[in-house]
């Protein structure tokens, strides 16, 4: 039975400074460091043997998986990178602070922005954000959403991911909060508003068990 184990990367260095980060590649900050180390214990513990690691090209997710593996005896496993594994790309919000955010926006805005399916973050304003001020407008980020994280990652599922589960490998993706959450919903077929509510921990691997078509049976967390 194949089995498909997530971890999401703990605390950053922005995420201490409640700040967006989507493509910004931040570390982990110390408490994201022990997040990590404590899902490789859990996964020692389960017994867990990956044949296989996937992660994203973001430092933050790269650590976690190496401090999974080397917490869990396991750092001779094969890893392989890939951008289509980055957090989602936050757009203008990009090192915001989320509260200031939402005291300018609101929370239901804010919660759209960051919760919805199909609703993109706002364009960067190279007239307002000193960030973009010397930008050619046609190289400014517009962003994504779960569903443009879902599209670029997809790929990556069909062509690397998925293989090594039907060949009955144990795989491991560490990445982010949406990379993830995007190849949950297309896992488990979540709906695009019950995706909304999915929220995956820090710190806890979730592991999937799948049918050989790699249809959804079961998921739990360590």
């Amino acid at each position: 039975m194949p089995k498909l184990i997530f971890a999401r990367h703990g605390m950053s260095e922005w995420n201490k400074k409640n700040q967006f980060t989507g493509w910004v590649d931040v570390d982990l900050a110390p408490e994201g460091v022990e997040e990590a180390k404590e899902a490789g214990h859990k996964i020692k513990e389960a017994g867990i043997e990956f044949d296989i690691a996937y992660t994203s090209v973001l430092t933050r997710a790269i650590k976690t998986c190496h401090y999974i593996l080397e917490e869990s005896d396991q750092l001779w496993v094969p890893e392989i990178k890939s951008w289509r594994l980055n957090e989602r790309h936050y757009g203008a919000l990009q090192g915001l602070n989320k509260q200031d955010t939402r005291d300018k926006y609101g929370d239901e805005q804010v919660h759209i922005w960051r919760r919805s399916y199909d609703v993109l973050p706002p364009l960067a304003d190279p007239t307002t954000d000193r960030r973009y001020a010397n930008l050619d407008p046609q190289t400014i980020p517009g962003g994504e959403n779960l569903k443009v994280t879902l599209e670029r990652a997809l790929p990556f599922w069909e062509d690397q991911i998925a293989p090594s589960l039907r060949d009955g490998k144990t795989v491991l993706v560490a990445a982010h909060g949406n990379s993830l959450r995007a190849l949950a919903k297309h896992i488990e077929n979540i709906s695009d508003d019950d995706i909304m509510d999915l929220e995956i921990p820090t710190g806890k691997p979730c592991v999937y068990e799948l049918n050989d078509d790699l249809s959804f049976k079961n998921k739990y967390y360590l």
